[in-house]
């Protein structure tokens, strides 16, 4: 049985090859350079960041975009140390995409080596974390499966990258060349069936924008290729890659102008460097309670940049707001809503800001003259007070009375 199995892949190999090289035809009827049907829709999934159904032929693969914060950066240990990386591709081949029943275990070796390509073909199109900082994260599943699904998981993913609002420098295709070499006959062929790529001399894929490449690999059966061979596959590459990337246009021509509204809103500010340690607190205290009230991450770095991660553009601008207080220096003349935080005999000290307090002498207190503090305030009391003065050495002289003339007109 063994011995006829070999057999028959040996002549149906034969036949395949003899069919391709002397009635110049393939086994699906196509031109050598031609493309199979291609479908391209985005949104395909409602509730993700950014989706796409790539259909070609009888290849199909579903693409989703998720964008997260810093925090959910993926940190790789190895021998050379730690790393983190903000863009990661995810390639899975269940059984059913091309007709088998087996257990789904953990991602294959070539599950995680396709995986790498088309990473490495998007990659090169995205924007610097200073543009864009938000992590990405890309799953491509295969749904189906006849040659090639590498390379539509890099066009369903450039589709759906553009559909989360990523704003990439330019749309990525890919396609698969393959080689028949019988003799001096060379064959190359674009968009290879499972059948071709099993039964041919080379796997060649290649990905790139409508100006160059951005990803290459190569799996050869035969000794080696001519400079001729790779010119002639680039250049029928080329032709294939244009013909995809105009077919993708149709679903979306360039990326969104925003990311979704359900998408995280990502902020950034500066601040002085100096008031870091009052914004992040003693043990953290300050920013863990901000971040625990807003319901929402904050990356602070050591510049002095704040990079705020918010469920919405409302929840944002209120968080802005607290740092721009927490981060802002006194202003005298400026009226605050402060809290008593200690009384002594000659006034209370009043916090104006988080980290800042000014004193509030006994004469300042009110119009009239008073004879106890206690008589006014109590510590924990809110208060409104007026900067009057910062000396040289940073300490404010607040006052109540003033604020009361104001109010009053007087």
């Amino acid at each position: 049985l063994k011995e006829a199995k070999e057999h028959l892949h040996s002549l149906n190999k034969t036949m395949m090859r003899d069919r391709i090289v002397k009635d110049q035809c393939r086994i699906d009827g196509r031109r050598f350079d031609e493309i199979r049907p291609i479908n391209c829709e985005v949104a395909a999934l409602p509730k993700v960041h950014g989706s796409a159904l790539f259909t070609r032929g009888e290849t199909q693969v579903m693409v989703s975009a998720t964008l997260g914060s810093g925090d959910d950066e993926q940190r790789v240990e190895s021998l050379t140390g730690m790393s983190f990386k903000r863009f990661m591709l995810h390639y899975n081949f269940p059984p059913y995409c091309v007709g088998e029943v087996r257990f789904m275990r953990g991602p294959s070796r070539r599950d995680i080596g396709h995986g790498a390509l088309a990473e490495r073909a998007l990659a090169a199109v995205l924007p610097k974390t200073d543009d864009f900082a938000y992590t990405i994260r890309i799953v491509s599943e295969v749904l189906e499966s006849n040659g090639s699904s590498s390379m539509a998981t890099v066009c369903g993913g450039s589709l759906a990258l553009m559909d989360a609002g990523v704003p990439i420098k330019k749309p990525v295709s890919g396609v698969a060349m393959g080689l028949i070499k019988d003799g001096e006959t060379i064959v190359i062929r674009s968009d290879i069936l499972g059948d071709e790529d099993h039964l041919g001399d080379m796997d060649f894929k290649v990905t790139g924008t409508d100006e160059g490449i951005t990803a290459l690999q190569m799996d050869i059966k035969i000794e080696g290729v001519s400079k001729e061979i790779m010119t002639s596959a680039l250049a029928q590459a080329r032709g294939g890659r244009l013909h995809i990337l105009d077919k993708m246009k149709m679903a979306i021509e360039q990326p969104r102008a925003d990311v979704p509204a359900h998408a995280p809103k990502i902020f950034s500010l500066q601040i002085n460097p100096d008031k870091i340690r009052d914004l992040i607190g003693p043990g953290g205290k300050m920013i863990k309670s901000i971040t625990a009230d807003y319901g929402i991450k904050m990356d602070v770095e050591d510049s002095g940049k704040v990079t705020i991660f918010a469920p919405n553009g409302e929840v944002a601008q209120a968080v802005i707001a607290k740092v721009n207080e927490i981060a802002a220096d006194p202003e005298i003349g400026r009226i605050y809503d402060g809290v008593v935080q200690k009384i002594l005999d000659f006034g209370a000290f009043v916090q104006i800001m988080p980290g800042v307090d000014g004193l509030v002498h006994i004469s300042e207190l009110d119009s009239k003259r008073v004879e106890k503090v206690t008589d006014v305030l109590k510590e924990g009391d809110e208060v409104r007070v007026k900067v009057l003065e910062i000396d040289q050495r940073g300490k404010i002289r607040l006052s109540r009375k003033a604020v009361l003339q104001e109010e009053s007109g007087s």
